[in-house]
């Protein structure tokens, strides 16, 4: 692609040559490569412009850069105002604008941008509407998977994998936002057909994210500046703003207070193979029974963004209607069927809030023993040991505390501190830090009516111990048990 075709629309310094053509473009410097213009960005550990020289030593000879840079004269360097900024524009042109191409759903919200994002997408590909999915877990679509760094991508890598989306025929991307990757510029550019709002709290002030609520609250306004559609939870207390902030039309979700979609005769089922929810969606007068193969009140809430987003995409009623009956979401209240007679739920809270949810929620579907699997990460604040063990003491029948994430911090020890706050608690642990054979030990005990939790891992395939990344799956853990008893 020519170069000034890469800078379209662009305002910036120095004189661009008609004639030079650009293969592709790097910020990180050992991509780079002859006909591969560098973008120099700052970073929270290291600033791009000081690997200018090392991209201009593989072949670089474009650089996008805030500053001049020491090169030789054969070099081209266009100075702009913010560089992160300039590398979205660049990638949009760069990849043809996919966006245009695809109905893009943008999710934002302190909780639930996961859930909601594989909702929408299964739903979608339920419904027979090929979808994409980009954010924490990586980025799939039909049989393909690609990680990805950041919960919300850099724009290169962003407009990079819509544009194979695109290509691979789907019809729609699902892509979880986070207030960093709009801060970053990473989603600008991106023409968004709905953007989601879930909810709102403080959990990313501090620690180098935001500096303040209201600044945290800001960046996740911003996804609805740049929407045709905004779907809002209005039991949200902070739903006032982001609908004050939209710059488009917006409709309403939720269960508490007046929404265009609400839920009546909300039901928590629990029935030999099915585990979830019921409920009426009402929209417009029209009312839609909804069966969800997930449990708890926060999916009859998912559910009803969801279908706000698919109504908005006008999909038939019949498909809505079956698309979220066998339904399930890799690490989020994910439910492994292996019997009818009782349930295994793998579910990534890994803190006291997430923690009380998830026992509350399983709690309501009445189990006869709620057992529950954990382990506390080493190397951190140590808070959480002990929120987490008092809350599962007080809510499960047995907490079995095992290792997650260890670190370079001794797991049994772990699991000896874990286990004293759950036994303050009034609550019976048993602790084996191996989490492998603590998985075994449980599925051991479990007996009809039981619920046994996996908590921490979700959807994540290793444990990171004294400095390495080491595979563990609790999924293959389950089915090689199951298969050792047959």
């Amino acid at each position: 692609m020519l170069l000034q075709d890469v800078l379209k629309d662009m305002s910036c310094s120095g004189g661009i040559p008609e004639d030079m053509d650009i293969i592709d473009l790097a910020y990180d410097s050992r991509e780079a490569g002859v006909g591969i213009a560098f973008v120099c960005l700052k970073g929270a550990k290291a600033d791009g412009h000081d690997f200018a020289k090392d991209a201009y030593g593989r072949g670089s000879r474009v650089f996008a850069s805030e500053k001049p840079l020491d090169l030789p004269e054969d070099a081209l360097v266009i100075i702009f105002d913010d560089t992160r900024a300039a590398l979205a524009v660049m990638s949009d042109n760069f990849f043809r604008h996919p966006s245009k191409e695809l109905a893009v759903i943008g999710v934002t919200g302190t909780k639930g941008k996961t859930t909601v994002t594989h909702m929408i997408k299964a739903a979608l590909d339920n419904c027979g509407f090929k979808a994409g999915l980009i954010g924490t877990v990586g980025a799939v679509f039909g049989d393909k998977k690609y990680p990805t760094v950041n919960t919300t991508p850099e724009s290169y890598a962003l407009q990079k994998l819509l544009r194979m989306m695109a290509d691979d025929v789907c019809k729609a991307a699902c892509i979880e936002v986070s207030s960093l990757g709009l801060k970053s510029h990473r989603v600008d550019k991106i023409d968004f057909t709905a953007g989601v709002f879930t909810n709102l709290s403080a959990d990313h002030v501090g620690g180098g994210e935001h500096e303040s609520f209201e600044e945290y609250a800001f960046w996740k306004e911003q996804l609805f500046k740049q929407c045709a559609l905004s779907i809002v939870n209005v039991d949200d207390e902070n739903n006032g703003r982001i609908i004050k902030a939209s710059l488009c039309p917006t409709v309403t979700f939720g269960v508490e207070n007046e929404a265009d979609y609400t839920a009546r005769n909300i039901e928590f089922v629990r029935t030999p193979g099915f585990l979830g929810v019921k409920f009426d969606c009402i929209h417009q007068a029209k009312s839609m029974s909804v069966k969800v193969s997930m449990p708890g009140l926060f999916t009859v809430y998912n559910t009803l963004a969801a279908i706000a987003v698919l109504e908005s995409l006008k999909l038939p009623e019949k498909d809505i209607r079956r698309a979220f009956e066998n339904i399930a979401v890799n690490g989020r209240s994910e439910i492994v069927r292996v019997s009818s007679s009782y349930d295994i739920i793998i579910d990534y809270a890994h803190n006291g809030i997430s923690f009380k949810n998830i026992l509350e929620t399983l709690k309501m579907y009445h189990p006869k023993r709620l057992i529950c699997l954990y382990g506390c990460v080493g190397e951190r604040a140590q808070v959480r040991r002990k929120e987490m063990g008092r809350i599962s003491g007080a809510m499960a029948d047995l907490s079995i505390i095992t290792s997650d994430d260890p670190g370079f911090d001794d797991p049994a020890g772990i699991c000896d501190e874990v286990a004293g706050y759950v036994e303050e608690a009034g609550g019976k642990a048993v602790k084996i830090p191996d989490r492998g054979e603590a998985i075994r030990y449980a599925l051991s005990l479990i007996e009809a009516g039981d619920i046994l939790v996996l908590l921490g891992k979700g959807h994540e395939l290793y444990q990171k111990i004294k400095g390495e990344k080491v595979y563990f799956s609790e999924r293959e853990c389950i089915e090689e048990y199951f298969n050792e008893q047959r």
